[in-house]
């Protein structure tokens, strides 16, 4: 059976879109790993993607606290988790154990335990992924430009680690208009006793 190309570019558009964000994929890393043509945006309510100047700079310094080697990353990590914090996977939308969790407490880094997010942040975006409109502790979230898949992003990582935990977007709730899409496998919640 033959299949004509417009069909082919059509099913993979649709794929994308449907998937709601870029590069929500299995996960996959390095020469396998899929390539998205640029302009193509996370869903729902991004625009085309935007160019930023090869001068730009990370949007927050980031002096990482703390390092392991790999061996030790991998130790301590699940096989997910080690592929999305550690060479920046991302989990598929509506797989991860906290995008649909409403208990009360705070989302702390799976590799060091920094306090990251809370619930009273949290709001659901429809993307399949944990949504915040604001980092609980704002100076253990750093954002820096992504340009992978062929789009411009802002990508969120633990400041004190260095652990990928997902990307920030412009769509989110008053007051920040911030949604902090962030993969579950990155996160542990400490539950409000």
């Amino acid at each position: 059976m033959k299949i004509e190309p417009t069909k082919i570019l059509v099913l993979a558009i649709l794929t994308v879109f449907f998937a709601g964000c870029a590069n929500a994929l299995p996960v996959r890393t390095g020469a396998d790993a899929v390539k998205l043509k640029k302009g193509t945006s996370c869903a729902p309510g991004i625009g085309p993607a935007h160019n930023i100047g090869e001068g730009d700079k990370e949007k927050t310094a980031v002096t990482n606290k703390v390092q392991k080697t790999e061996e030790e990353w991998k130790a301590q990590l699940s096989p997910e988790q080690y592929a999305i914090t550690r060479q920046k996977g991302t989990e598929r939308a509506f797989t991860g154990k906290y995008y649909n969790c409403h208990t009360e407490g705070v989302y702390k880094c799976v590799c060091c335990g920094a306090e990251l997010f809370s619930s009273k942040e949290k709001y659901d975006s429809g993307s399949g992924w944990p949504s915040f409109w604001a980092p609980h502790a704002k100076e253990n979230v750093a954002e820096h430009d992504d340009s992978s898949y062929g789009m411009q992003r802002t990508e969120v990582t633990c400041s004190q680690c260095g652990a990928h935990l997902g990307h920030v977007f412009e769509d989110g709730p008053k007051p920040t208009n911030q949604r902090y899409c962030i993969n579950s496998a990155s996160i542990e919640l400490d539950e409000k006793k």
